[in-house]
């Protein structure tokens, strides 16, 4: 089937019924999952549902990229991949030079995309801020970095 033959939006924002369920189901934390923290998620819809989201928390040129989650039906169909895209685009759009993240079973799909390990103790200041490097993410999480780079338009 071709991607023509199905509908598929990327949106921000999804509800916390839409995410949650995705989170709990992958054991991803959901303590600091809030209203306005979901206005920070996009979720990736095909033929009207939810498949899979991300979440994207951005300070000033360094982002956190959390909370990557695909249904398990969905898995190995490119998803979570569009999302990651979608999150760096957004990124750079906005600035930002470098993108980090936490986690427990995915590092060798983030180090396919570039993300390189980093030392924790060299994390930028507002990522130790977070909630997810403070507090939900052990301190065993694979702790990774993309360096993001900017086009300049003529």
């Amino acid at each position: 089937m071709t991607s023509s033959t199905w509908d598929v939006t990327i949106r921000r924002g999804p509800s916390d019924a839409e995410v949650r369920p995705l989170l709990e189901e992958a054991d991803l934390p959901t303590a600091d999952i809030t209203p306005e923290k979901l206005q920070s998620f996009y979720a990736l819809e095909q033929d009207g549902q939810i498949c899979g989201v991300v979440g994207l928390e951005l300070y000033d040129t360094v982002g956190l990229l959390r909370s990557l989650v695909v249904s398990p039906k969905r898995r190995t169909k490119g998803i979570g991949s569009a999302l990651v895209a979608h999150a760096e685009h957004l990124a750079t759009t906005r600035g930002v030079t470098a993108l980090y993240l936490l986690t427990d079973t995915a590092e060798a799909f983030f180090r396919r995309r570039g993300y390189e390990h980093a030392a924790r103790e060299r994390a930028p200041e507002p990522i130790r801020q977070t909630s997810e490097f403070a507090d939900l993410c052990p301190t065993t999480s694979a702790f990774m970095v993309k360096r993001l780079i900017h086009s300049r338009l003529p």
